[in-house]
């Protein structure tokens, strides 16, 4: 199987395309927590920080943004070429902007508010983290947790490994992030009428890159 090749710029760039372009995607299941199954046998892959992400895409009424948040650190676990488990930590504090030019001032101004209690809250809460419980052929699910809320999503993903090397890509998928109490300019919390365009859509879009190497 030919070796995917990834860095930070490439993926940010092709995956955007995706999210951007995609119009069928679709919202992950979500559910209560699960138990994290134990997998003390199976083999450990670490993941690679500066290529692992979480590629994101918020809409307005009219507009919206996009970016990157990066992994801080996390551990794919494998039996064979069968993705069994894993548990990855997101610094929220490396949420970036990627459709407004980085020197911009409207840049700064965007990821500070995203960074601040309307939305993250990282002086709370400066970490995300997700948490594999179970995987059925091409459909990963796992244990999200955002501003202390844990909340277990499913969403498709294609896993290729490579010997030592893995690469984990979801589809691109939607989160309601109201689910993890992110209400800024929500309709469920404000009038939706009286928002008007500064209305912010309660459907995120996703897609999770991760590379890793074998431990």
């Amino acid at each position: 199987m030919k070796k995917i090749v990834l860095n930070l710029f490439a993926v940010a760039i092709v995956g955007l395309t995706v999210v951007a372009c995609k119009s069928d995607v679709k919202e992950a299941k979500t559910g209560e927590a699960q138990t994290v199954a134990q997998n003390t046998e199976a083999a450990k892959f670490k993941a690679d920080a500066a290529s692992s992400m979480i590629i994101w895409k918020a809409n307005k009424i009219v507009g919206g943004h996009e970016g990157t948040i990066n992994v801080s650190n996390g551990v794919a676990e494998f039996e064979g070429d069968k993705l069994v488990g894993g548990t990855f930590m997101f610094d929220i504090n490396t949420i970036a902007c990627t459709d407004i030019p980085a020197d911009d001032e409207a840049n700064g101004k965007l990821v500070g508010h995203l960074k601040g209690a309307d939305f993250f809250d990282v002086e709370k809460f400066a970490t995300a983290a997700f948490e594999i419980t179970k995987v059925e052929g091409d459909n990963v699910s796992g244990n999200l947790t955002m501003k202390g809320i844990k909340k277990n999503v499913t969403f498709p993903a294609t896993v290729t490994v490579t010997g030592d090397d893995v690469t984990i890509l979801s589809e691109t998928f939607t989160i309601d992030r109201t689910e993890w109490n992110i209400m800024y300019n929500s309709g469920k919390s404000l009038d939706a009428a009286a928002l008007g365009d500064k209305m912010i859509k309660d459907d995120v879009e996703i897609k999770i890159v991760v590379k890793a190497k074998k431990a």
